[in-house]
């Protein structure tokens, strides 16, 4: 669950259940810097992310950048060519995110 502990969660006196707020995600453009590798059993996307940034919680970013594949899944299609954001590119991707989800 530690994935989840960074989301805000709201309840308000009219309805006290607990929820948590939709994240959204910034469109990630095309970068002559990208990376491009083809899936294989048992990648993931956090995986991929460890791997590519060294930081598993960034798996959003590939998954957000690959929005052709399924988003309900943190397992790739395997034999499917994805696109990794190049590592210079992380800290204006994260910025963008945190605008869009007042996080700063």
């Amino acid at each position: 669950m530690k994935r989840y502990s960074t989301i805000p969660i709201i309840s308000t006196e009219e309805n006290p259940k607990r929820r948590y707020i939709n994240i959204k995600y910034p469109e990630i453009s095309l970068d002559f810097s990208d990376i491009y590798v083809y899936t294989t059993i048992g990648d993931r996307y956090d995986i991929l992310a460890r791997i590519y940034y060294g930081d598993s919680s960034l798996w959003w970013v590939i998954s957000t950048a690959n929005y052709n594949n399924e988003q309900n899944s943190i397992i790739p299609p395997v034999g499917t060519q994805i696109r990794i954001p190049s590592r210079n590119r992380i800290p204006s991707i994260v910025a963008n995110f945190e605008n869009l989800n007042n996080t700063i």
